[in-house]
């Protein structure tokens, strides 16, 4: 199959159905049918959609009804299911698919039930005797988790555990279906591999956190995920059967309706009661009207193993996109595939969960076009230079000129010399603030020097501006500050990403506590950071303010090693 192509999108005006429109609604080449219950609906939609070169048909479909008289007249090449929710399908769940092998139409679907997903191989042997392909979650998990973690694997004899989740943003939006699924499963057992046996989960009352931060990108806050079913949980199993542990989670926030849910999904579990299903319009109207926080999601794939040497290794990959772009990527898959099968790369002829269909270099070229960043990190070796463990991957895309300042592996002291300008505040409150951090006098031209002391992996770092210094501690962020490089000034400690741009890398507060307890970042002080390369010199900027105070202090400068 290759040219124009026919597509059936069943749920079409739906959240899911019309994100996967306005992913391929650019392509001449297509015909979308927008197909629901309600005709009206359908043509509202496409009507919408005035910019379409695709070619968009409003129609009535109802999967409850005669499903084979309903294709058989719209004589379309590749249906799309949509809909859901797939786990409550119930009796003639797979109907859909019996309708389009009868007919000759290929399938794809965003199932998210493992149950469901898993039960699509039955019909193998009569989609490629038909020389069909139906594949079944065609979705984030787990076709673009498979795709991660072969990627991850590559060099692995052994896998030991494979962890994933997605963190949304508040205000992606969250479809009825999606809710119902969710209320559905909460609580109840699934089956997962865990410690190399069989073992069961209870999604929502299994927690983790992770702190998703692609290399040289504004990490998202630390996150909570809890255990999901998703299709992962025996997919991944499957394609790598050696795995010894398996476990995919969701980060919904804000983190007090994330709580509520994990509460309710405690009272399931310990059959207080029998479903959260009851309470799904409940949840629903919550997670789309309760929304605070940075409009920003994510996703990770984290994964253990060794090498041919036995030498352990732990790798994860990381994504985050930013705005309305997030809630796009479960539709990717399915966008991939058909722009694919306009070119004439056509799926294999069979039944089964879409893991090997896709490569991560397939949705690569999809993020490139939006707002969508991804990053590997590898856990380097403990003598690695500081700034090289926390910006992984992007640590080879600084300038030279900052790369060879935090170049400091394997020495016990570097040191280096340059000219800067210092200007201060000059309210009481600023001078105070000032000299109890030991900040410079106020200088149009000043020599400086920076002494790098690096001990147990982090670095102490005293800066003489004249014949003023103060110091401070820099190391690896570790909890809720993964990903991050701490700097402490006494009791003070400073959470900051690295954040490299334009080939500047700029230091940029995430966190901050006292005594190791946290603060609240209205409280904190603002900092404007950042290092650059110009004239073949390592240059600098910082500034320091506050709410209350105006500007602490500012001095930027260059320096030499």
């Amino acid at each position: 199959m290759s040219g124009d192509l026919t597509v059936l999108i069943v749920g079409g005006y739906g959240i899911f159905g019309g994100r996967i429109v306005e992913l391929l609604e650019d392509e001449s080449r297509l015909t979308l049918i927008v197909a629901g219950r309600s005709l009206q609906r359908a043509d509202t939609y496409c009507r919408s959609r005035d910019r379409a070169k695709a070619k968009l048909v409003p129609t009535a479909f109802d999967r409850n009804g005669d499903v084979s008289a309903q294709l058989a007249s719209l004589r379309v090449d590749v249906l799309i299911d949509a809909s859901g929710p797939f786990q409550a399908y119930g009796v003639g769940q797979y109907r859909v698919i019996e309708a389009c092998l009868a007919l000759g139409i290929n399938y794809l679907d965003l199932a998210d039930g493992s149950e469901f997903v898993e039960g699509v191989r039955r019909f193998d042997p009569a989609a490629r005797a038909a020389g069909l392909y139906v594949l079944s979650g065609v979705s984030s998990f787990p076709v673009l988790t498979a795709a991660v973690v072969r990627r991850l694997s590559a060099n692995m004899v052994r896998v030991d555990a494979i962890r994933g989740g997605i963190a949304p943003s508040p205000y992606a939006g969250v479809g009825k279906n999606v809710i119902r699924a969710i209320a559905g499963y909460a609580g109840q057992s699934t089956p997962l591999r865990r410690n190399d046996k069989a073992a069961t989960g209870y999604p929502f009352t299994e927690l983790m956190r992770f702190t998703i931060a692609p290399p040289g990108y504004l990490p998202l806050q630390s996150t909570m995920f809890s255990l999901v079913d998703v299709p992962d949980l025996r997919a991944l199993a499957e394609l790598l059967p050696d795995a010894k542990s398996i476990w995919m989670g969701a980060g919904p926030v804000p983190e007090i309706l994330h709580r509520a849910l994990i509460a309710l999904a405690w009272l399931v579990r310990i059959k207080l009661l029998p479903s959260l299903s009851p309470l799904a319009p409940l949840m629903h109207f919550a997670s789309n009207h309760l929304c605070w926080g940075e409009h920003r999601g994510g996703m990770f794939v984290e994964i253990e193993g060794a090498d041919a040497s036995g030498m352990l290794l732990r790798r994860s990959w990381h994504l985050l996109a930013e705005g309305n772009d997030g809630p796009l990527i479960p539709s990717m898959a399915v966008e991939a595939l058909v722009r694919k099968a306009l070119d004439g790369q056509i799926p294999s002829a069979g039944a089964r969960a879409a893991v090997r269909d896709l490569e991560l270099a397939d949705y690569e070229k999809l993020f490139a076009r939006r707002t969508i960043h991804s990053g590997v990190r590898d856990d380097a070796p403990g003598d690695s230079p500081l700034y090289a463990r926390v910006l992984g991957s992007a640590w080879s895309k600084l300038p030279a000129e900052i790369r060879d300042m935090h170049d400091i592996n394997g020495t016990a002291s570097a040191s280096a010399n340059g000219r800067a300008s210092v200007e201060r505040g000059r309210g009481v409150m600023a001078r105070l603030a000032a000299s109890i951090f030991g900040f410079p006098a106020a200088a149009e031209d000043v020599a400086v020097s920076v002494r790098f002391d690096v001990s147990n992996n982090n670095e102490t770092w005293t800066r003489t501006f004249g014949s003023t210094s103060f110091s401070s501690r820099q190391l690896a962020g570790r909890g809720r500050s993964d990903g991050l490089l701490c700097e402490r000034f006494g009791p003070l400690t400073f959470a900051l990403a690295l954040v490299l741009e334009e080939g500047r890398l700029s230091l940029v507060l995430r966190r901050w506590s006292v005594f190791g307890v946290p603060l609240p970042m209205w409280l904190c002080p603002r900092s404007t950071s950042y290092e650059a390369a110009k004239d073949g010199r390592f240059r600098f900027q910082v500034e320091i303010s506050h709410p209350l105070t105006g500007l602490i202090v500012r001095y930027r400068g260059w320096l030499a090693r």
